[in-house]
């Protein structure tokens, strides 16, 4: 199957002086639902005197706290990632091909559970350390190290719009930013996001489509 990128992100409401670390806690405490458009920019180290690769794709995410969120490629291939509560469905269209994985088994030290599977911040620095990083492109960011030595991560930096006091318009969670353990850098950015609406009842079930190959992890 083709590697999909596991990396999510929503949006949060944080005070005007809020710091990366207090947008995080804000968000994960106040936004239960969202909804947003990405763009991914992703940056693989060079090899052998070749220079770096970029690759571009785009798409769609929502969630549901806790541990219920859909990922979805648009472009340039189809893909999705479904999170029921009990279940990780990985679709990939053009190979017509899921994988299934135990949801409770693979998310702990990942993105997506910095911003759509903890209920709280307690419970992500369990598995994370959380700093506060510096100011830049006028947000506030967050830096998120995985404990496990067994993690495929180096880093996640997590970015928050800052706020607009002259309109009183909160800031927002806008950038995710992963390193992983073999140097490949991932640039998610978000725009039209929606907190709090409400979300049709089936909107986290999958099925796998008529002829899929389905393999169970």
């Amino acid at each position: 199957m083709k590697r999909i990128a596991s990396f999510f992100i929503a949006a949060s409401a944080i005070s005007t002086w809020a710091t990366g670390l207090e947008s995080l806690e804000s968000f994960v405490k106040s936004t239960k639902t969202g909804r947003t458009e990405f763009t991914q920019v992703v940056t693989f180290p060079s090899k052998g005197g070749q220079a770096a690769r970029v690759k571009t794709s785009s798409g769609s995410f929502e969630f549901a706290r806790p541990n219920r969120f859909k990922f979805v490629y648009k472009k340039p291939f189809e893909q999705s990632i479904v999170a029921d509560g009990q279940t990780l469905w990985l679709y990939d269209v053009d190979l017509n091909q899921v994988t299934a994985r135990k949801q409770a088994s693979v998310l702990g030290s990942t993105p997506v559970a910095l911003i759509a599977a903890a209920p709280d911040l307690q419970a992500l620095r369990a598995d994370f350390t959380l700093t506060d990083a510096p100011d830049k492109d006028a947000m506030h960011w967050v830096v998120a190290t995985p404990k496990s030595k067994d993690s495929q991560l180096q880093s996640v930096r997590v970015g928050f719009s800052a706020d607009n006091p002259a309109t009183q318009k909160v800031g927002q969670l806008a950038a995710l930013e992963i390193l992983d353990s073999f140097g490949q850098r991932s640039l998610l950015t978000f725009t039209q996001f929606e907190a709090n609406l409400a979300l049709p009842a089936n909107s986290f079930q999958f099925k796998a489509p008529a002829g899929a190959d389905v393999m169970r992890q």
